[in-house]
């Protein structure tokens, strides 16, 4: 394999935006930001603090008046113009976003076409908010209506996973709303939201209405806890969540929580089984080395098929190539860093140890030319008992469980056996089939037979442990609204 690419140096400054300035330091100290796949600093990043927060905070409410006020069809043509800036800098974005967590750039450039996606779907928002005449009673001499108004200032929480898809997900119809919002991201992936800053200053948008204060933990919990922060919107884990919903109980304030995920992938005798175990393979311990909420972790197989479409699954694993994330053939790169490798090394070997299922492919770090990175194996258990911890616990790494089943009421009982209820995935050729076990399925979003995630066009969203609200479609947008109704009673005709 060729040579991982050496990272000598910040491959863009990074710093905290706030208010349309820009800052080299911040109270929270500094991160040194390593690449993953080398395990190698590229640079330290400036980290805020609770007064950087509260900076950032008070730039947002600054400027949520004006652009409340900014006409909507000014609100659409920005993000429009901000869509088709981050959709040029795609290059950029996946050279970048490589950097941030050892996403192989081609894959990471093709994250810049997903934000650019949501951006412009929800651009097209902007200027169809409206409220509506609920009532008009011309005999008592009153009308009523409904204002749809923005909540004001927006605390977005993004993981290192996706941040620039994210900055799409929640930003944009935050924004298209007319709220302002100030972004936590990651650490651990600073380049690629600095770069979307450059961006949003290009396409217009107002100084103050985005501000992007890379934090610690304290800067989260001030974002929160913040009094002119009138909602969150956190993409993470329930750890994390669970704390964020205890400070938000304290002011009664909202919250969109989009969590983890034990995704069930259910293969019927009569899928497509070529299709059904590309899928099922690559969409769990290929794309972004496991480390998705939805990713379709679990793959139930009925019984008919099984041995078969473990043979394919266990083929397909190794054709998984795992390297140098600028290498054009590199399907899989790093985990994000060395407490995440351990963690989920650790999983697999108690999973060996418990007897949780059978170890068929990998279970390994990767060394040679890889040992200096965060790499594991893909790793495939199969005969994976539905109560074990493999079943239950997310890996958030490459390891898929394959588990049998005998028929549709198994199938959907070991699906739905698991706290998380974030995405499903049905692999049949039956239509009433898919119709009929998609109903019976305990999640957010039931996909079928190849059907795309994140669609911005469709909500998409948990129950459970996966988190509540929902992202995406106009229901997302709904997120960052809220209603007023409006009576009034009408003078008396002279």
């Amino acid at each position: 394999m060729p040579a991982l690419v050496q990272i000598d140096s910040a491959p863009l400054p990074v710093r905290l935006h706030i208010g349309g300035e820009a800052f080299d330091t911040g109270s929270g100290g500094f991160h040194d930001h390593l690449y993953p796949a080398l395990a190698a600093k590229t640079s330290r990043i400036p980290l805020a603090g609770a007064a950087e927060t509260d900076a950032a905070v008070l730039a947002a409410h600054k400027a949520f008046a004006g652009w409340r006020a900014t006409l909507p069809a000014q609100r659409r043509d920005v993000l429009q113009r901000l869509a088709v800036l981050v959709r040029e800098h795609a290059p950029e974005f996946g050279r970048l976003g490589a950097i941030d967590n050892g996403t192989p750039a081609a894959f990471a450039a093709f994250g810049a076409h997903i934000a650019a996606d949501w951006i412009s779907y929800y651009a097209g928002w902007a200027d169809r908010i409206e409220g509506r005449v609920n009532s008009t009673v011309t005999e008592n001499g009153e009308l009523g209506y409904t204002l749809s108004e923005p909540y004001g200032v927006i605390g977005l929480i993004i993981k290192w996973n996706g941040p620039l898809i994210f900055q799409g997900m929640k930003g944009a119809p935050a924004l298209a709303a007319g709220n302002t919002v100030v972004v936590k991201p990651s650490e651990m992936t600073p380049y690629s939201g600095e770069l979307f800053m450059k961006l949003a200053v290009e396409a217009g948008i107002p100084a103050g209405v985005i501000n992007m204060i890379p934090g610690n933990a304290e800067a989260g919990a001030a974002l929160v806890r913040h009094p002119l922060v009138e909602k969150i919107s956190f993409t993470g884990g329930p750890a994390t969540a669970r704390k964020i919903l205890a400070a938000c109980a304290e002011a009664i304030k909202p919250a969109v929580l989009e969590l983890g995920g034990k995704s069930a992938n259910l293969i019927f005798n009569d899928a497509d089984l070529d299709a059904a175990c590309a899928f099922g393979v690559d969409g769990s311990i290929g794309m972004m080395s496991g480390q998705g909420c939805a990713f379709p972790t679990r793959m139930l197989v009925q019984r008919g098929v099984y041995e078969e479409v473990v043979d394919r699954a266990l083929a397909r694993a190794a054709q998984i190539k795992v390297g140098d994330p600028f290498a054009p053939d590199t399907t899989s790169g790093p985990v994000i860093n060395e407490a995440a490798l351990h963690r989920i090394l650790g999983m697999i070997e108690r999973a060996k140890a418990d007897g949780s299922g059978r170890l068929l492919a990998g279970g390994n770090r990767l060394g040679g030319d890889l040992a200096n990175g965060y790499f594991i194996e893909p790793t495939v258990f199969v005969d994976v008992h539905p109560d074990s911890a493999l079943a239950q616990e997310e890996v958030f790494g490459p390891v898929l469980a394959i588990t049998p089943f005998e028929d549709e009421d198994e199938a959907v009982a070991i699906a739905n056996n698991t706290q998380y209820g974030l995405s499903a995935y049905i692999q049949s050729r039956s239509l009433s089939r898919t119709l009929r076990v998609a109903e019976r399925l305990k999640s957010g979003v039931v996909l079928a037979n190849g059907s795309q995630n994140i669609q911005p066009n469709r909500p998409f969203g948990g129950l459970g442990l996966s988190g509540f609200g929902r992202e995406g479609g106009k229901e997302g947008l709904d997120e960052f609204i809220r209603t007023k109704t409006v009576g009034i009673r009408l003078p008396p005709e002279s």
